[in-house]
């Protein structure tokens, strides 16, 4: 099992693997060791509650496929063993930020005292703007 948070952990099993020769660091190694990895993770079948699913799509964005399978990758180091601790990284990072509920936004009204700032600054803009466009007295 793979700690999420507190209450929240995902199963092993709901993670496949898979290995690609990598772009950048690698020297010769690079076109002989499948040192990049990605991870798949579908979404759809994850043991995880619906509305953590539906927070998850816009944070995944374009790694989410149509299929609701997450996709992540990772290439920065020469060592598969450690990006494949980057790409598990990534994903519990994603989880995390899912797994927040965010508040409830609560209603307010506007004070007593903060209605009448307002209205007293609106009758002076239009006393100021009445000056300007009366025409002076030709006597």
């Amino acid at each position: 099992m793979i700690r999420i948070t507190d209450s929240l952990a995902i199963d092993e099993d709901e993670i496949a693997w898979s290995y690609v020769r990598a772009s950048g660091p690698g020297g010769q190694n690079v076109n002989k060791v499948s040192t990049a990895v990605e991870l798949r993770f579908d979404v759809g079948r994850a043991t995880l509650p619906e509305d953590l699913k539906v927070r998850l799509r816009p944070l995944a964005g374009r790694q989410l496929t149509q299929d609701g399978i997450l996709i992540i990758t990772a290439q920065e180091t020469r060592s598969q063993e450690r990006n494949r601790e980057i790409a598990l990284q990534k994903l519990t990072d994603i989880l995390r930020k899912a797994a927040h509920r965010p508040k409830r936004r609560i209603a307010t009204k506007p004070t007593r005292a903060s209605k009448t700032r307002r209205l007293d600054s609106k009758t002076k803009h239009a006393r100021t703007k009445r000056l300007r466009s009366s025409r002076p007295d030709t006597d």
